[in-house]
Order: C-alpha cells, then sequence, then structure tokens
C-alpha cells in the first residue's frame, strides 16, 4: 500500500482498520480514566436490578427462574442490538461510531492503579482502606477480610475483570465487530447484577452465566497460553499438566490456575457471598498464601500479557497495510 493511501481510513485492510479502532480508544480511555473515574454503564447497571426485581421470584420453581433469566436477556438485548444495528446506518462517521460503542464496552482502565492503592495500603496495615479500594469491585464480602484474603481477592479481581472487561472484549471487537462486543458487555453486566453465586440468582442468572463464559472462552485460553509462553522458562511442562483439566471447562478455572502457578501462590478457595460461605475450588494448594508483595507482581504479569497481545495485533495491522 503506497504511504499516501494510509490518511484514507477506509482503504486500510479490515483488521487493520479494527486495529487502528482498538488502538485509539484503549488510549483515549486511559487518558480520561487518569483524570475522571466514570462508569459509563451506570445507568444499565441500575436497569439491571430494577428489571430482576420485576420478573426474578424465588418462589417460582427453579426451571420457571431459569426461563425467566433468559427471557430477561432477549427482551433487553434483542431490541437494543437491532437499534444500534439499524442507527448505524445513518452515521456518517463510521470511525467514531465504532469507537464510541468500543469506548463503552471496555472497561475500566484504573485496575493496575487500585491494586496498586490496595498492595500500599496492606503493607501500611490500613487494612480498612484497602477493603474500601476493594468493595466496589467484587462481589464477595470483604468485611472480614484478612491480608491474605485481601490480596488473593484483588490478585483474582484483577485478573477476571482484565480478561471479561478489556481482553475478551478486545477480541470480541477485532473478530466480530463493534456491535457484538458492546452487546457482550451488557450481558456481561447482567451476568454481574444475577452472578448465580448470590442465593438469590443461582437459578435466574444461569444463562447470562453460562453465555458470558462461552463469549470468554476463546480469549481467556488465548490470554492464557501467552501467559503460559512469557514464563516457559519456569516449569512450562508442569504448569500446562497441571492446568489442562480445566482447558475445556466452561469457566475462568484454566486461567486462575495458570496464574496462581505463574505467582507460585494459592488461589480461589472458601469466599464469603452474603453472609453464606460458598466453598470454591482452589488452585495451586500446596504454594503459599499470596501478601501484598504479590499483588505487584500480579501486576506485572497481567501488563506484560497485554503489551505483548497488543504488539502482536499492532504487527499483523502494520504487515497487512503494506503487503494489500
Amino acid at each position: 500500500m503506497a504511504l499516501t493511501d494510509l490518511t484514507n481510513l477506509s482503504a486500510l485492510p479490515s483488521f487493520s482498520y479494527q486495529a487502528l479502532i482498538l488502538v485509539s480508544v484503549l488510549a483515549l480511555k486511559a487518558i480520561v480514566s487518569h483524570f475522571v473515574s466514570h462508569e459509563p454503564l451506570r445507568a444499565f447497571q441500575f436497569y439491571c436490578r430494577q428489571l430482576s426485581n420485576k420478573v426474578n421470584n424465588n418462589k417460582n420453581s427453579q426451571q420457571q427462574q431459569i426461563i425467566a433469566g433468559l427471557v430477561a436477556i432477549l427482551v433487553t438485548l434483542l431490541p437494543l442490538a437491532i437499534i444500534l444495528w439499524l442507527f448505524s446506518d445513518f452515521v456518517a462517521v463510521d470511525f467514531l461510531w465504532q469507537g464510541l460503542l468500543l469506548y463503552f464496552a471496555i472497561g475500566s482502565m484504573r485496575l493496575k492503579a487500585v491494586n496498586k492503592g490496595i498492595a500500599q495500603a496492606l503493607v501500611a496495615k490500613q487494612n480498612y482502606n484497602a477493603k474500601q479500594l476493594l468493595n466496589n469491585l467484587v462481589l464477595r464480602d470483604t468485611s472480614q477480610l484478612s491480608v491474605v484474603g485481601l490480596s488473593k481477592t484483588a490478585i483474582e479481581m484483577q485478573l477476571l475483570r482484565t480478561l471479561q472487561q478489556g481482553y475478551a472484549v478486545a477480541f470480541i471487537f477485532l473478530v466480530a465487530g463493534p456491535l457484538v462486543a458492546f452487546c457482550y458487555r451488557l450481558l456481561l453486566e447482567m451476568h454481574y447484577s444475577w452472578n448465580p453465586k448470590l442465593k438469590t440468582f443461582t437459578h435466574f442468572g444461569f444463562y447470562p452465566a453460562q453465555l458470558v463464559y462461552l463469549c470468554q472462552w476463546l480469549p481467556v485460553r488465548l490470554f492464557s497460553v501467552l501467559l503460559l509462553f512469557l514464563n516457559s522458562g519456569r516449569n512450562f511442562l508442569l504448569s500446562w499438566r497441571l492446568s489442562k483439566v480445566y482447558f475445556f471447562q466452561l469457566n475462568n478455572h484454566f486461567a486462575l490456575s495458570l496464574f496462581a502457578l505463574v505467582l507460585e501462590v494459592k488461589l480461589g478457595g472458601v469466599a464469603m457471598y452474603q453472609q453464606e460461605k460458598l466453598r470454591r475450588i482452589s488452585f495451586n494448594d500446596l504454594a503459599k498464601q499470596p501478601q501484598a508483595t504479590d499483588i505487584i507482581y500480579a501486576n506485572k504479569q497481567i501488563k506484560q500479557v497485554v503489551w505483548l497481545s497488543l504488539t502482536v495485533i499492532i504487527t499483523i495491522a502494520m504487515t497487512l497495510v503494506f503487503i494489500k
């Protein structure tokens, strides 16, 4: 492709065009988030809470609650998707429209800063401040957590939110486009609001959870394989052998298992949700319990995978431009 054509965005290969939007939106959101803490989907979160109050009746049978959850997804996502799809035909600047949808779909860019603040608070023995920073980012109860519990929760929170709100969104955007990525993010917000880990939503939240896990399956495995590649000199085969049992499961256990092995700490285990103890699977049971310093190391590992992924995307995009 001639250099004179690079200013014509419509002349770019499809993947390069999508990659340019992705990098631009990530840079913009990082800058905005540095100065202003904001949540663009707060109104949709409120809608989800109000909808569940109307249609989720715990007196109904399990099957009725499961069906109600599926219907809630359909009556919410289908009209929005159709309206946005029709509206896109009237948008003159496609780049800005796609960028806007992606901006809303991408999650918080402040997770690293928040976890750094949590680590600093724990080192300074200010556990209350650490709990306050963590409380709005996790579903589980944080009031009774120790330093170990707070460290473990902070590490798991950053990994899962990075995968769910960042990595999966970017992957879906590049593969299926901005509308699908935006609809996935709305589905994720439904899952957050109706999480089956809460007794109230054990059945109502079944389909949102399964659909979210299905959408995340491939990008989560891609992230995990890159994580394993970056740490290939540290018990590569052992890490793979211990984690491969989770590879085909429809959950995030594969990523959590590999992350625990890479960090050489124990993750998972018992957690409290609305004063009820939930026994979750444990990962790397024989390792030490995580501490505040492990939060910083987890930050570094996640950052490395993200930057490697962006480097690969940009390299492919530039290659496609110049061979066209």
